[in-house]
């Protein structure tokens, strides 16, 4: 087995472990034992515990950055680009929460100091991504702005994954009242209010 294949089985491992017992309750053993390996050659790949989360999170934000690359190369209008940009980000969340109920929040939550940087990277390349796409489109607005707001709405959508199909609806729903404003002001420019003298 090549040594990426053996490192894909034992993070693919960590995973179920840490979705079935959550992250604090999972021993290198449980991982060993889950792969399929002795302990001493999960250390071969991964220093401990949290070098096995860290390298998880990585992977699975990677996939969520792809996806959302993906998305805006997948093409059509604005607001279907920004939908699925922002559906790739928020199916992360969705699925840690289907996989676990039990500890979705202990791995979106309380573990993300042992991948701190990693998610601050991953989400400024979502913000960067999702202002390109409305610069793209919008050129005279502050794209950045607007991309913040998107992703600040996205991560108040991942706050209630208990019935997923919800916030789902919701992120199109707030995506489309976004681009329709962004759209009116592109074609109606605001002009100053006058105040009556």
């Amino acid at each position: 087995m090549l040594e990426d294949e053996r490192l894909k089985l034992i993070l693919d491992a960590a995973y179920t472990c840490f979705t079935r017992h959550g992250v604090r309750r999972t021993t290198m053993d449980d991982i060993a034992r889950e792969a399929g390996m002795s302990r001493p050659g999960v250390y071969q790949y991964v220093r401990n515990k949290e070098d096995a989360f860290r390298r998880l999170a990585a992977r699975l934000l990677a996939d969520a950055l792809a996806g959302a690359h993906g998305a805006v190369d997948a093409g059509g209008d604005l607001c279907t680009r920004l939908t699925a940009v922002l559906e790739a980000k928020l199916g992360l969340a969705v699925r840690l929460w289907r996989d676990s109920p039990a500890h979705a929040a202990e791995l979106l939550g309380a573990d993300t100091r042992i991948s701190a940087e990693q998610v601050e990277a991953y989400n400024t390349a979502m913000r960067d991504l999702v202002a390109a796409a409305v610069a793209a489109d919008h050129p005279d607005t502050d794209a950045t702005e607007v991309a913040e707001l998107l992703l600040a709405f996205t991560r108040g959508l991942e706050a209630d994954l208990s019935d997923p199909d919800v916030p789902a609806r919701r992120l199109r729903h707030g995506v489309a009242l976004i681009v329709a404003g962004l759209n009116r002001t592109k074609n109606h420019p605001h002009t100053p209010h006058k105040e009556p003298s």
